[in-house]
């Protein structure tokens, strides 16, 4: 079943290469969306696809890449919009 979730992922998130990881994790599972750094340190993103791969992007966005420290993750499910065309970093 097609899905489509907004997370918020707090911790050393930025600096970290959290948002090129999350990329190319995003990619290797076949999701679609984007992510991006927030102003007030977190990182935000989107993903929509298969709920069985985005529950992996999700379990992945608990650990991140090597040098970050995640300390919080907050999913929230959304409308599907099938409205991107890959995965994107946005800035």
């Amino acid at each position: 079943m097609k899905s489509n979730v907004h997370v918020i992922i707090s911790g050393r998130v930025q600096g970290v290469w959290f948002r090129a990881s999350t990329k190319q994790k995003a990619e290797q599972l076949g999701l679609k969306g984007w992510v991006r750094n927030v102003p007030d340190g977190k990182v935000e993103a989107i993903f929509e696809g298969d709920e069985n791969q985005i529950n992996e992007m999700i379990k992945w966005c608990h650990r991140g890449p090597p040098l970050s420290k995640v300390t919080n993750v907050e999913v929230k499910k959304q409308n599907l919009t099938n409205g991107f065309e890959g995965f994107s970093i946005r800035y």
